[in-house]
């Protein structure tokens, strides 16, 4: 049989399509260009800044100008922290407290949950000016106060999304709905990794369950899978399905992988499909981490006046642990690394959510943690090259949420203002940034939209929020978002 036709017979109506010059829409827009063929119009379109070989996808890449950082550790509360309990002190909610709101905050407003008329809650918990500049922090954080010296405060931060999910998603992706890129992915599409036998974006997860909006909030979204996050244990096997299956040694795995890497490059050359290699990378990737993975996992091994000053007991799972975690993964040349800590939704309703049971336990469970992995990254001279966010998604109400006709003590989801601190990686030290109203309720001063804070991250870390883009469907895709009202924040930074 002639070879081309048996050729033709075994092409799938998919790669049909892949194959036949950039797909059918290719066609129309030659037809529409006249002589412009699909190969020269697409040379006309900018180059996405990214991994120039996908044979070696995380290989370390310049930055498009000098850093502030080199590394990112994001500490992300799940459910959002009640900041009019944790930083963003109001005496006039004593004054109001448990009275009706005035009409001008609530008037054509929308909430979550609270229904009719809310009243004003004052926060339950004392207040103490810290540090040099004496800021406000609650009593409830004392590890935190140790450390406002080497922190900014931003306490006007803002979105537009109210739900636990999709604000999650917009925080992380710029989009709330699945299938975009996240902001740990797009930093290391854009720079690559230090460490090659090691993930370059990890996520770590503590509080009993993901984040509500699920692994989506780490997905690659439409960059090439190599870049998605991978999810790291403190407890048990620390990367699933990595290690040998019983009955297989390391050289019959070596002699495995090699045989499929055969076949994998010669369906790449067959069908230039970059999952393919990035399949292989894969593979690779999960051979080496063998080897790297316990060493660089095993916390066990911390002196134990490490381990008392995070709190962790080595394979809890713990919020400490993982920060202890992601302290040895920065250390050992990841690129970024995501927390998520689930527990954070006080609304109120039952023991387990309400401001004065269950936010006191929430707070001893990563007060201690988050001030001792500060200090252990200064000591080891880490924290200038590491920036360190800590916040939510968005930020509750300044009014009780009374679901229900409960006598418990909790406040409704509110995107207008939230709180978040930030240290290391450039940001200023001792800082206070932005504020909100007398109830804060609404942002007055130096507003920060999520994507305002995408966009100064990037901008720590050497990449130009607006030019970092991944052509997809039509569109060069930023994590952004397609606007160019995003601004960074450059009042942040020392």
């Amino acid at each position: 049989m002639n070879s081309n036709l048996q050729h033709a017979r075994h092409l799938t109506r998919r790669h049909f399509l892949t194959k036949c010059n950039s797909g059918l829409g290719a066609l129309a827009l030659a037809s529409l260009l006249g002589k412009t063929s699909p190969a020269q119009a697409a040379s006309a379109k900018v180059l996405p800044y990214g991994p120039a070989d996908m044979s070696r996808p995380m290989a370390v890449r310049p930055t498009m100008f000098a850093p502030k950082a080199k590394r990112v550790i994001y500490l992300h509360m799940s459910g959002s922290p009640p900041q009019h309990d944790l930083f963003d002190y109001k005496p006039l909610l004593t004054k109001l407290d448990r009275q009706p709101c005035p009409d001008e905050y609530i008037k054509g407003e929308r909430f979550a949950f609270i229904k009719g008329h809310p009243k004003c809650l004052a926060s339950p918990y004392k207040f103490d000016r810290v540090g040099d500049r004496g800021t406000f922090i609650s009593e409830l954080l004392p590890g935190i106060r140790t450390i406002a010296d080497d922190m900014t405060i931003v306490r006007s931060m803002w979105t537009d999304q109210f739900n636990h999910a999709p604000a999650e998603m917009m925080l992380y992706t710029g989009n709330m709905r699945a299938g975009h890129a996240s902001m740990g992915s797009w930093v290391t599409w854009g720079l690559g990794s230090e460490n090659q036998d090691l993930p370059g974006f990890v996520v770590l997860v503590s509080g009993g369950t993901d984040p509500t909006a699920g692994k989506s909030v780490w997905s690659s979204g439409f960059l090439p899978s190599v870049f998605q996050g991978t999810q790291c244990r403190s407890k048990g096997e620390p990367i699933l399905y990595a290690n040998n299956p019983a009955g297989m040694d390391r050289d019959v795995r070596r002699r495995s992988l090699d045989a499929l890497k055969e076949l994998n490059e010669i369906e790449a050359k067959t069908f230039n499909d970059p999952e393919t290699v990035t399949r292989i990378n894969q593979f690779e990737l999960a051979y080496r981490m063998q080897m790297a993975v316990p060493e660089v996992t095993d916390v066990s091994k911390e002196p134990q006046h490490v381990l008392d000053a995070y709190g962790a007991k080595p394979g809890d799972g713990s919020f400490a642990s993982n920060c202890l975690l992601a302290r040895k993964l920065v250390e050992n040349g990841v690129r970024y690394v995501q927390l998520f800590d689930w527990g954070w939704d006080m609304h109120g309703t039952q023991n387990g959510d309400d401001l004065t049971t269950a936010l006191p336990k929430k707070c001893k469970q990563v007060d201690q943690a988050a001030s001792a992995l500060i200090k252990d990254l200064k000591q080891r001279g880490l924290l200038d090259e590491t920036l360190v966010v800590w916040g939510g998604e968005f930020g509750r109400t300044p009014m009780n949420e009374e679901r229900g006709g409960s006598k418990l003590l909790g406040r409704d989801h509110h995107p207008h203002a939230f709180t978040i601190w930030m240290a290391g990686g450039g940001i200023k030290r001792g800082f206070d940034y932005g504020a909100t109203d007398d109830l804060g309720y609404f942002v007055n001063e130096d507003k920060m939209t999520v994507r305002d804070l995408q966009a100064t991250i990037l901008h720590a870390l050497g990449l130009d929020p607006h030019k970092l883009h991944y052509p997809h469907q039509g569109l060069n895709e930023r994590l952004i978002g397609p606007t160019n009202e995003p601004k960074v924040h450059t009042k942040l930074f020392a």
